[in-house]
């Protein structure tokens, strides 16, 4: 058993974490101080529009649940598509986790264009498109921050790694 083994599942945990984190730590000192500011100026970016839009999703605020109703998918699109984002966004702010946190970011706002583009249109009850520009921009940005940090992905991260 592994408890009897001295080694027990904390310690385990506490190994696999510092496997995985730690070369993701000393990545992030490796980057230029003018990468690492344009990647947290687009975290915070990225961060700040999910989290703005999870009062709309958790309050059930008429447009968000006109949109998810347009989907088939009012109630459990919207609260659960709020939760993701709300995970998002978390770890697109903690050191450890950012390029998780770009990627779940980018897998969410891909479908919130898909959505827009198939189904809803660009213009949703009369917005100008900025539900729609928002997704943009949060794809973006998440974007270019995984290029930035390409190198912390994990368990792909040390094959886009430059030579020195």
């Amino acid at each position: 058993m592994i408890w009897d083994s001295g080694c027990g599942i904390w310690v385990l945990l506490k190994r696999i974490a510092a496997a995985d984190i730690q070369p993701v730590m000393n990545t992030v000192t490796s980057l230029s101080r003018s990468h690492q500011v344009v990647s947290w100026a687009l975290q915070l970016l990225a961060a700040a529009i999910l989290l703005q839009t999870l009062f709309f999703k958790f309050t059930g605020a008429e447009e968000s649940v006109y949109i998810f109703a347009r989907l088939g998918a009012e109630p459990a699109g919207r609260i659960g598509s709020g939760v993701v984002e709300l995970i998002a966004s978390i770890l697109l702010l903690m050191p450890a986790t950012v390029t998780l946190g770009a990627l779940l970011s980018m897998g969410v706002m891909a479908g919130a264009i898909v959505s827009h583009l198939t189904v809803l249109g660009i213009e949703v009850q009369g917005d100008g498109g900025l539900l729609f520009g928002l997704a943009i921009t949060v794809l973006i940005s998440a974007g270019i921050v995984l290029v930035i940090r390409r190198a912390q992905i994990p368990y792909v991260g040390h094959y886009f790694e430059l030579a020195s």
